[in-house]
């Protein structure tokens, strides 16, 4: 059965365009970055050096680079309402429980291959627009840095899979892409710093995960102060996208195709 769900997947157009819109935007985000920390730490002042993260620097391209991701999860379940080949998929598996499972599984493992060239590739462009910075550079033996390594090749599967979640739960991709966007791009991202509004919005999935990016930085930074810490952060995520799954399959289990 996850065979078969691989086999849809691939069929989609939209599955190479964002498994690699992932990879690229990550990458190409990263060096920018790079490029802006290498300014910081030659030619800003010293309270911007003195603030200098370089473990955020080196991986919040995943933040943005996420979006490839999010939308091929929302197509790997809304997709199918629309053209119809939800009712083909249940006649061939009518046990919903395990159809939905192999759906999970499959997408999830491509999420993940997409995760696992997307994070080496943010880590590489990143080091290639610091170059040149010496003790400034972010390396791996960077305190956080491996943490934060392991924790975005976590965070981009997280997030594909919770917008899999809503999507089932919508039942359709352009309202599940409607709730999503404004919420992670415009609202988490946007507010998430407010300090008001932010205590809040921490909690929200991408706020809360993000968390394992900012491992290097000082504990009391005003711009990233959490309530709690990078894998309490990254388990909120994780917490997000079971309830997000679990809906789905609830939706799943008790409305016809």
């Amino acid at each position: 059965m996850i065979a078969a769900e691989l086999i849809k997947l691939r069929s989609l157009r939209a599955t190479p365009v964002t498994l690699a819109l992932a990879v690229v935007v990550c990458a190409g985000l990263a060096y920018v970055l790079g490029l802006s920390a290498h300014g910081i730490m030659s030619e800003g002042t010293e309270r911007q050096r003195d603030w200098y993260d370089p473990v955020f620097y080196t991986f919040y391209a995943v933040m943005l680079g996420q979006f490839g991701l999010v939308v091929f999860g929302v197509f790997a379940a809304g997709g199918e309402y629309p053209s119809g080949t939800i009712r083909a998929s249940l006649l061939a598996m009518p046990r919903r429980g395990r159809f939905y499972a192999s759906k999970i599984l499959a997408t999830g493992l491509l999420a993940a291959l997409s995760a696992a060239a997307a994070v080496p590739a943010t880590y590489l462009a990143s080091r290639a627009g610091m170059g040149g910075m010496g003790s400034y550079g972010a390396g791996l033996d960077a305190p956080g840095m491996r943490a934060a390594f392991v924790g975005a090749c976590l965070y981009l599967p997280l997030m594909c899979l919770f917008a899999l979640g809503v999507a089932t739960m919508v039942r359709s991709s352009a309202i599940a892409l409607g709730v999503l966007m404004p919420v992670l791009f415009l609202g988490s991202q946007g507010l998430g710093n407010a300090p008001k509004v932010g205590t809040v919005l921490q909690f929200l999935p991408d706020q809360a995960g993000a968390t394992i990016f900012h491992l290097g930085g000082r504990p009391t930074d005003p711009d990233y102060m959490r309530d709690f810490g990078p894998w309490t952060g990254l388990a909120i995520l994780a917490a997000w996208t079971a309830l997000s799954l679990l809906g789905g399959y609830l939706t799943l289990r008790r409305r016809d195709a």
